[in-house]
């Protein structure tokens, strides 16, 4: 007898994935299957189990990509063959969302389930426009309708003449129906100056909110050219929206910025700006790997009590470093009487890490700053260890060489071309997006993005293009750009800061 798995069903929240639940979280972690909808944020697929395998059903408005009863038949399938299955849905399972004919089926099936709420877009939705569903000055009732029924049921059971009472109306799914629905409301009695607003894609960085009026809302509608997924409130309540309204007031709100930065480096840099409004295009045009071969720093790594100064130009240098030596089985003490120099505050972090502090950070984030403050130490017959990408500048070394230091460079990361970036359908894509920003963090992402795009791309034509550093600067002149952002300071926070600076002066 095979083993039964399990199904959880499970409210993927309104599309920030910010606002999926923990426990939610955690079921996805676990999940070998997930099979999730259209209205689903596909950044909550990120962090997955490496195995496991991700199944799309579609369920768009007006698409068929699977058929309910096909839906049903797959959770059951996978839970028989004893697998744990993620059933992600948009909003919660419950609200309007086909989680219980789901629940139905797998008990009918005896197929063990858990159901696991989700944040509704029905409040959620309009919370991020700024207007509250309830207010104990103008409304104490709130009903939430369906603007989609089964277009298989002979008569609606939605009560028409009794929603005309009630203080704020939530249609969901409700663009399609606009029509259809005012038209409903206003002959049973709903005053057409009612503050009317639509909310579409609600939660995500492309949110777009109109108000008006019952009788006005559909020429706004259509003059907006707005499109479902959206939600259609109605009541008093719309009128707050001027004062409370916040989500849109965020000072990178709906800009596009496309990340040329590795995924695995680029986390906090997104995060900052999705939270300054942002919506970030993902398109990393270089890998980080490890070098072909480890030989020459494992006979550095023997040699530690001989090193004077280790180098650290990047978190890169030191994240590949420490992880050879600890592969290595090396104690950390060894490297107590060494002196650490790094390049930036967030190498000098990601030292601190393994106990370890930096003795020398310049004040300017680049080589040509710590050449400067080495010029001020002895390092006649001292040896210096810099373990760095394969391919970067011999600056430092040379100057360092020049000081009487004897230098071994060691390549501990390569930086490689993704097998992915000349990908028709990727770079198609892209040139959709309507860029507003492109960042570049380093030469490579430099080179590499222009080895797929010409410098003249009509799709970037009004683009801002953020740079790091000078360095990132003199690449990007090599293909005949310029920089139109730079910050003073070599970071990442610094490139936000100067881009908010930017915006806030035009």
């Amino acid at each position: 007898m095979r083993n039964k798995g399990k199904v959880y069903l499970i409210g993927a929240g309104p599309g920030d994935p910010g606002l999926i639940t923990l426990k939610a979280q955690r079921c996805l972690n676990i999940a070998d299957i997930i099979v999730y909808d259209y209205l689903v944020n596909t950044k909550l697929l990120e962090n997955k189990k490496p195995n496991a395998e991700i199944i799309y059903v579609g369920k768009k408005s007006g698409h068929k990509e699977l058929s309910q009863d096909k839906i049903n038949k797959l959770l059951i399938k996978h839970a028989i063959d004893g697998k744990i299955v993620a059933r992600l849905k948009g909003g919660d399972p419950f609200i309007f969302g086909r989680g219980a004919e789901e629940a139905i089926i797998l008990s009918e099936n005896n197929i063990s389930f858990e159901v696991i709420p989700g944040v509704s877009s029905f409040y959620a939705v309009p919370e991020y426009a700024g207007i509250p569903l309830t207010h104990r000055d103008i409304s104490s009732t709130l009903a939430v309708i369906t603007g989609h029924e089964n277009p298989q049921k002979s008569r609606s059971n939605i009560p028409w003449a009794s929603l005309s009472k009630i203080s704020t109306l939530v249609f969901l799914m409700g663009i399609t129906n606009l029509g259809e629905i005012v038209k409903k409301l206003i002959k049973n009695g709903k005053k057409p100056q009612t503050p009317t607003a639509i909310i579409t894609w609600g939660t995500y960085p492309e949110q777009i909110t109109i108000t008006g009026t019952l009788d006005d809302i559909i020429k706004k509608s259509e003059e907006n050219m707005i499109s479902p997924p959206g939600i259609l409130i109605i009541g008093e309540v719309v009128k707050y929206r001027e004062q409370i309204k916040w989500f849109e007031k965020k000072p990178l709100y709906g800009k596009k910025i496309l990340i040329t930065r590795p995924t695995d480096q680029a986390k906090s840099f997104i995060d900052k700006l999705n939270d300054l409004g942002a919506q970030t295009i993902e398109f990393p045009t270089i890998e980080i790997c490890p070098p072909s071969s480890w030989k020459k720093l494992d006979k550095s790594l023997k040699e530690l009590s001989d090193t004077s100064w280790i180098i650290f130009t990047s978190t890169n240098g030191v994240k590949f470093f420490f992880k050879r030596f600890f592969e290595q089985k090396l104690n950390i003490k060894s490297l107590f009487n060494t002196k650490f120099a790094v390049i930036g505050e967030k190498t000098k972090e990601s030292l601190n890490k393994f106990r370890l502090s930096a003795d020398l950070i310049p004040k300017e984030y680049r080589a040509e700053g710590l050449i400067e403050q080495f010029n001020s130490i002895d390092l006649i017959g001292k040896k210096v260890l810099i373990p760095r990408a394969k391919e970067a500048r011999d600056i430092l070394a040379q100057k360092l060489e020049r000081l009487g230091a004897n230098v071994e460079v060691i390549t501990v990361y390569e930086n490689k071309k993704p097998d992915n970036l000349n990908s028709k359908k990727l770079i198609s894509d892209i040139k959709k997006c309507n860029i507003d920003v492109i960042t570049f963090t380093s030469p490579s992402t430099v080179s590499n993005f222009y080895s797929v795009f010409k410098p003249n791309e009509k799709s970037f034509k009004d683009c801002i293009i953020a740079s790091i550093g000078p360095i990132t600067n003199h690449a990007l002149n090599e293909h005949g750009v310029q920089a139109d952002i730079t910050p003073t300071k070599y970071t990442t926070d610094s490139l936000i800061e100067e881009l908010l600076n930017h915006y806030n002066k035009n």
